[in-house]
């Protein structure tokens, strides 16, 4: 990550308002995230042949609450999907809202997001999709948001209709006028995406185990994707059970809660405290943690279930989020992106990488240029990062994101299929507002016809 990345890097990203798409598919302002040593060149493309690559397209619930809300929405869509070339779809049913689309025993079914309101179906929406998708010879990922469960701006969602989850969603460490720091309910904060619980606390946890559980337990589909399964930016969660359990990682009393941790200066920048880098260490721990209990869940539920994760490729910021994406061999100091990950990284961080308990790592190479080693605005350097930082622990893809209409989608496709094992594209929604079908199934046929070529 560049050296002009500064901690509050993921807090201001997350800040932003509530836009069509979920904000954490959302590709970021402009960064440079480095990439100026000379090692850090492309390696040889090619993954296997492309016409046997996954091609994703993702369907977002908020974006696409209206459009999704009938029968005949849904199977117009799936089949613009197949003709552009598509061989898998992303169905998200649990939006940061926190209400559900499809048959929970407990959880309540979405019928308003945002100022959008749907009569209620009468029917299952997800497992519709199943059974079209299915038709269609579309292979389906179920995704749901882990953590959030409500929307500030508009204060809709669980946390706000039911008592038992105070207490439960995350306090953030603020600045104040002046300098120092102020504790504040994530909940309350209209500037955030999602009131998120608290992943810290072990109840939190296995609630989100239970609707996992739920979804792998009554349906058949392929794989399984973990959205907003993370903290929500580094001011958050700085609450007393947070404290006991950083206290039990770190095996010591932390005397002054939480500057000992970080504070505020007078401006509100950051002020590093004593246990600043083993902060970040036990949250990511807490992560990784968690995504290794989901995939003990469901493969004993469905072996065959692929557990996926989507992440940005930025990873030099996430440590704010508590997403260490990268294999646990990877060892951050030694890399040569070294100088931009010291003033957090701890020696011990490598540990808490997840890597290894995924299937796919669908890398958000939401960036705005498809070529550059040295760029670090590209797909091509993004890419050759997660290869650094994955060491071959998991399959990965590479993502790309639409909501631009000059961004050369035909490319971005052909070259994630040409460089990683598969290809996933987000959101439907900017695919239809851009008219973007046709580019890509030119840059989808152009890989495949390729890879045909080739083995002839």
């Amino acid at each position: 990550m560049t050296r002009r990345i500064l901690p509050l890097l993921c807090a201001a990203l997350l800040a932003m308002p509530f836009t069509a798409c979920s904000e954490e598919h959302q590709a970021p302002p402009s960064l440079d995230q480095g990439g100026d040593d000379e090692n850090d060149k492309p390696v040889d493309p090619g993954d296997g042949p492309a016409s046997g690559k996954e091609k994703m397209l993702w369907f977002d619930t908020e974006a696409n609450f209206q459009r999704f809300s009938t029968k005949e929405g849904i199977t117009a869509m799936l089949d613009k999907t197949v003709e552009a070339g598509f061989n898998k779809i992303v169905v998200d049913v649990k939006p940061v809202e926190g209400d559900v689309l499809y048959a929970s025993d407990f959880m309540t079914q979405a019928t308003t997001i945002g100022s959008v309101t749907v009569p209620a179906r009468g029917w299952d929406y997800l497992q519709f999709f199943l059974d079209e998708a299915h038709k269609r010879g579309l292979k389906v990922t179920v995704s749901t948001t882990i953590f959030p469960m409500g929307m500030p701006s508009t204060r809709q969602g669980p946390v706000y209709r039911d008592s038992k989850w105070n207490g439960k969603t995350c306090l953030q460490n603020k600045p104040k006028a002046g300098g120092g720091s102020q504790l504040t309910d994530i909940k309350d904060d209209p500037t955030k995406v999602a009131a998120f619980l608290n992943p810290v606390l072990p109840e939190v946890r296995e609630f989100a185990l239970s609707f996992i559980r739920e979804i792998v337990s009554k349906y058949d589909f392929d794989a399984y994707a973990l959205d907003y399964c993370r903290f929500p930016d580094n001011q958050s969660d700085f609450s007393e059970a947070s404290k006991r359990a950083f206290e039990d990682y770190v095996k010591g009393s932390v005397a002054t809660w939480p500057d000992d941790v970080y504070t505020y200066d007078a401006n509100g920048g950051i002020v590093a405290g004593p246990y600043y880098k083993q902060w970040w260490e036990f949250r990511s721990m807490v992560i990784r943690d968690f995504v290794a209990a989901v995939r003990q869940e469901i493969k004993a539920l469905k072996p065959d279930v692929k557990l996926e994760y989507w992440a940005a490729s930025w990873w030099g910021a996430l440590y704010a989020n508590g997403q260490n994406w990268a294999s646990t061999s990877f060892m951050p100091l030694q890399d040569i992106e070294a100088p931009n990950f010291r003033a957090w990284c701890s020696n011990n961080y490598n540990r808490t990488g997840f890597a290894d308990q995924l299937d796919t790592f669908l890398l958000g190479t939401y960036l705005p240029r498809v070529y550059g080693p040295e760029d670090g605005e590209s797909i091509e350097f993004g890419i050759n990062r997660a290869e650094r930082m994955l060491l071959n622990a998991c399959t990965y893809y590479g993502t790309i994101e639409c909501s631009q209409k000059n961004f050369d989608v035909e490319e971005a496709c052909y070259y994630c299929l040409k460089r990683t094992a598969g290809l996933m594209v987000f959101d439907i929604v900017h695919v239809i507002n851009n008219d973007m079908w046709a580019a890509i199934k030119r840059g989808i046929d152009r890989a495949e016809a390729e890879d045909a070529a080739a083995q002839q």
